[in-house]
């Protein structure tokens, strides 16, 4: 998965979702800022699985909603280690979780959010490849 240059669009296999609106999303220089941190915590935070990337020309960026005040979402890192238990690449994780699913009606990052990760959970049983 890759977020296409010059445009606004997820991108995987062939298949494109686009967003009403391109996703807000922090650069490490960003989440150093937020949360008051090294740029070490924050590649232990990501090789840790706390938070996810992609890469956008060329730079690694975290989805704005992986993020909730000065810390990663709490609810992410569980659902991210059970995509990748699946099988799924870092960027097929964030692909899934922002892209709506058939199963929950709803992106799984808003259902996180909305505090049901109980649902996307079960949301992520059976997807292994």
């Amino acid at each position: 998965m890759a977020i296409a240059q010059g445009t606004h669009q997820w991108q995987s296999g062939g298949v494109s979702h686009s967003n009403a609106s391109e996703p807000e999303m922090f650069t490490i220089a960003d989440l150093v800022e937020r949360f008051s941190a090294t740029p070490g915590r924050i590649h232990r935070l990501i090789e840790d699985h706390y938070l996810a990337t992609v890469r956008v020309n060329g730079s690694l960026r975290v989805p704005a909603e992986f993020v909730e005040g000065t810390e990663p979402l709490p609810a992410l890192r569980g659902t991210l280690l059970a995509l990748l238990d699946a099988g799924f690449s870092d960027d097929e994780a964030v692909e899934w979780l922002m892209s709506v699913n058939d199963e929950l009606g709803a992106r799984p990052i808003d259902t996180l959010l909305s505090g049901n990760k109980s649902a996307v959970r079960r949301a992520t049983q059976g997807l292994a490849f």
